[in-house]
């Protein structure tokens, strides 16, 4: 038996650690012993009950992990006992569907992920198919290394599914973890990046300044004044809430485009016929896939892309409340935990 964090039934904080059987693996798995967890936004929304999306209850939360292969199944090569890996989110796709030989398994509608479908790796060890998993490097550290999902994440919103040009002007709705790193990543692109975000967002606001950004808490037409004043040229929305689509729109300039990256349960209650007249591109971006996490974790362990400013602190499995409390307030952007 080990400890893990359970999110055990719809209900408002019904998350608990509770003690569940040691994983057993399939022939085409590796058991994973955990070293690092990285708390996602989703994990607090499960833990809260606002999240938009199906959880198969009881599961372990966790998703974003780095670990060292324990176990191998029968039918697993190219791996070997010790190594350190990192894990992709997607723990069940259709091995046969088109959107996997196509290499978008990740908007496979049959797909279940780690920590709502499948049990995630907030406890000692996992099971993880052989396909998900990549080479660490040896220098990188493993609580680094965790975040490379949420990375993945910000890549596919931010590089994959748009265009950015040296000197576009972007904004970025939402000082989270994932707006936070989309605006780095933008910045190493060339753009001229503002985070925008409320007044209680100040903690996080102060970190996209470490990144080269400048920060919006209210009206954005100064901002925008520093263009032409038709409106910038793109906008990746990272808020957790609809009604900020309706502001993105409002901003992007005429032939401009939104990635929209961060969820919300809540319907539109606007007309969304300005996207219609300014031929705005509207880019939903979910997930990533297998080019995507090689080249993060290339960016990543050189040092290309530093995500120390938003790694909060570390805590136990047994503190991960206090982990959660803390994350959740906005007093630190990333919490992780180290069962």
């Amino acid at each position: 038996m080990e400890t893990a964090v359970v999110n055990f039934s719809p209900e408002k904080y019904s998350v608990e650690l509770r003690q569940i059987p040691k994983p057993e693996i399939k022939p085409d798995q590796v058991l994973l012993e955990v070293a690092a967890v990285g708390v996602c936004g989703s994990d607090l929304h499960q833990w809260t009950a606002d999240h938009s999306w199906p959880v198969n209850y009881p599961v372990v939360l966790g998703h974003e992990f780095s670990g060292h292969v324990a176990a191998l199944g029968s039918a697993v090569e190219g791996w070997k006992v010790g190594d350190r890996v990192v894990s992709e989110t997607a723990a069940v796709i259709d091995l046969q569907s088109p959107l996997k030989h196509a290499g978008k398994y990740n908007l496979d509608p049959t797909r279940k992920g780690f920590g709502y479908g499948v049990d995630g790796a907030m406890t000692k060890y996992v099971s993880v198919p052989a396909r998900c998993l990549h080479q660490v490097p040896d220098s990188f550290p493993m609580e680094k290394a965790a975040l490379t999902e949420p990375c993945c994440v910000a890549y596919s919103a931010t590089v994959e599914n748009v265009r950015i040009k040296p000197g576009d002007m972007i904004v970025v709705i939402g000082p989270g973890p994932i707006g936070l790193l989309c605006a780095a990543l933008a910045k190493l692109q060339g753009a001229i990046v503002a985070v925008a975000g409320l007044e209680k967002d100040a903690a996080r606001l102060e970190i996209a300044k470490t990144y080269g950004c400048d920060i919006i808490i209210g009206d954005y037409t100064e901002w925008i004044k520093q263009g032409d004043g038709l409106g910038v040229d793109g906008v990746i929305d990272a808020a957790g809430v609809s009604s900020t689509l309706k502001t993105a729109i409002d901003i992007v300039r005429p032939a401009g485009w939104v990635s929209k990256v961060g969820w919300g349960p809540q319907p539109l209650n606007f007309s969304i016929d300005p996207l219609v007249q300014k031929a705005v591109t509207l880019q939903g971006s979910f997930s990533h896939n297998w080019p995507m996490w090689e080249r993060v974790l290339r960016l990543l362990s050189t040092g290309m892309l530093n995500i120390d400013p938003i790694i909060g602190g570390e805590w136990g499995l047994g503190e991960w409340k206090e982990a959660f409390h803390t994350m959740h307030s906005g007093e630190i952007v990333k919490a992780v935990l180290r069962p």
